[in-house]
């Protein structure tokens, strides 16, 4: 059964909205990626922060006014037409909401007790529900009246890219016809300072794949897709999400197996899901976080998996890791890239000093293009602490 990935609402550091997003996606521009000295004390950092403002959560969804849901109710909008007429064809019984979520309102909680710490009181609008990991999903099924099945998936770096995965089988299981799915994560002191307090963090831009790497940038971001049964109205060839695999290899609590087992082992059960050989993938967006053992097992996966190579590159140089939001994200930037009429594939930004150590990849520089003709796939990979792996596959519905 295939899953029709018929609308995206995504707003991250490269703008708010499809159009804006591709187009600085295609582009290059990082000029979302700023210095920010608000959250480690005495230690400015480059993050990526969604320009812009961000309407205020009011009325019946004043309780759960935080940035995290701020952040997922701007992508939401974007697609409420289409959520609105899946609703009316399918009925809310019918329609689920699965998300991937890491860091949930932590900050607006975190700022809570720091208040109890300072003053002896919590805030009036300190709420324990803004850091609940279901508290994303739970509010957009209220926003959007859904009465399927409705969670949360958290399971830091892949949590998105499992979202995406579960809500395919729940389509595939008869429990629904449609679902909104994806995920959502914003910027938190509580994240920053502990990446920080795992030297895993550069104060410069990252720099994936380079001898030169010196570790992550953290991101804020949500990507939304109506995930369906059968297409709806849409203007162009439909998109949909053709295979996905996911392993763990709980090699360490953090740090990721060092000869890439896992993370192939994902990549290869994503292929034989959709059916598809390693050649017939035309683009590979990496996980690509700048860490030295990241980078380093994931270009031996990559290399083991594709021996006659695979376009490829990281886009976290763009928006930062969004974490809990990144599978979902770059996902998306594979669904824009094949949506659009041009197929640029995003650019990998680096300083092109490879690390003599790890195997050549093909990074793509800009300008390069998904082929003009015939079915195209695109693949995206993510891995989390504890040996969790994702890999998804997009394509031109078959």
């Amino acid at each position: 059964m295939t899953a029709f990935l018929d609308a995206l609402g995504l707003v991250c550091a490269l703008g708010q909205g499809r159009q804006e997003v591709a187009a600085a996606l295609a582009r290059g521009d990082r000029s979302g990626m700023r210095s920010d000295a608000r959250w480690i004390d005495g230690r400015p950092l480059t993050v990526g922060e969604v320009p812009g403002e961000l309407d205020a959560l009011t009325g019946a969804l004043a309780d759960q006014d935080t940035r995290n849901n701020r952040l997922l109710l701007a992508a939401a909008r974007q697609i409420e037409a289409p959520l609105q007429r899946a609703l009316q064809r399918y009925g809310s019984a019918r329609i689920g909401v699965v998300l991937g979520t890491s860091t949930s309102g932590i900050e607006e909680s975190s700022q809570g007790i720091a208040a109890l710490v300072r003053e002896g009181r919590l805030p009036a609008h300190y709420s324990y529900l803004h850091q609940e990991l279901v508290a994303p999903a739970s509010l957009l099924g209220r926003w959007l009246g859904i009465e399927g099945p409705c969670y949360s998936i958290s399971t830091a770096c892949t949590s998105s890219a499992k979202a995406l995965q579960s809500a395919r089988r729940l389509l595939r299981l008869g429990l629904c016809d449609a679902l909104v799915c994806g995920g959502v994560d914003s910027l938190a002191r509580l994240t920053l300072n502990g990446f920080a307090a795992l030297e895993a963090v550069s104060d410069g831009p990252c720099n994936p794949f380079s001898v030169n790497r010196q570790g992550i940038n953290i991101g804020e971001a949500a990507a939304l897709f109506l995930m369906t049964r059968e297409p709806l109205d849409r203007p162009h060839a439909p998109i949909a999400l053709l295979g996905a695999g996911s392993t763990s290899d709980a090699h360490h609590i953090s740090a990721p197996e060092p000869g890439g087992r896992g993370a192939r082992e994902a990549m290869q059960r994503a292929l034989d899901d959709a059916g598809l050989a390693p050649g017939q993938i035309h683009y590979l967006n990496l996980h690509g976080t700048a860490t030295a053992h990241n980078d380093a097992m994931e270009s031996l996966a990559v290399d083991a998996l594709f021996p006659q190579g695979v376009a490829c590159s990281s886009t976290k140089p763009l928006t930062g890791h969004t974490l809990g939001a990144a599978g979902a994200l770059e996902a998306a930037f594979c669904w824009l890239t094949l949506d659009s009429q041009e197929g640029l594939l995003p650019p990998h930004l680096w300083d092109g000093q490879a690390d003599p150590a790890l195997p050549a990849l093909q990074l793509v520089e800009p300008g390069h293009r998904l082929p003009a003709s015939g079915p195209r796939q695109l693949m995206s990979n993510s891995f989390a602490f504890g040996g969790s792996n994702v890999s998804l596959i997009l394509g031109d519905a078959r």
